[in-house]
């Protein structure tokens, strides 16, 4: 499956951002997907996570309250929607996605992820 990601741009601190990550050349319902960001001069990190049906996610403890993940297999699209947002939220932001048997399962692990959209980057003015 190819992932793109959208959705990314400059905005003001305290602002929301929605992103997206639409899947090609295949269904994302067999697939858990992760949400990473990279800022500058940082490694990649895991923001959020989402099982194959939706029902199971996790979060960074620095986006916990703020950001929420979530999924609608029968457009083949997830999003992630980003509310108070802050200067440390500017990075690149990918999607990835795991083929997984578990309709329960979600990924955290940035090695697990086989399949990566191109990232969107998303600026965070104060």
């Amino acid at each position: 499956v190819q992932l793109q990601a959208s959705g990314g741009g400059l905005v003001q601190a305290g602002d929301s951002q929605e992103l997206s990550c639409t899947a090609s050349g295949g269904t994302l319902r067999t697939y858990a997907v992760g949400w990473f960001r990279q800022a500058p001069g940082k490694e990649r990190e895991l923001v959020a996570a989402v099982s194959r049906n939706g029902r199971i996610t996790d979060y960074a403890d620095s986006v916990k309250g703020r950001f929420t993940v979530s999924r609608n297999n029968a457009q083949n699209t997830v999003s992630l929607q980003m509310n108070s947002l802050k200067s440390e939220d500017t990075a690149i932001y990918y999607c990835a996605a795991k083929a997984s048997a578990l309709a329960t399962y979600i990924y955290t692990l940035e090695s697990s992820y086989g399949s990566w959209g191109q990232g969107t980057l998303v600026t965070v003015s104060s």
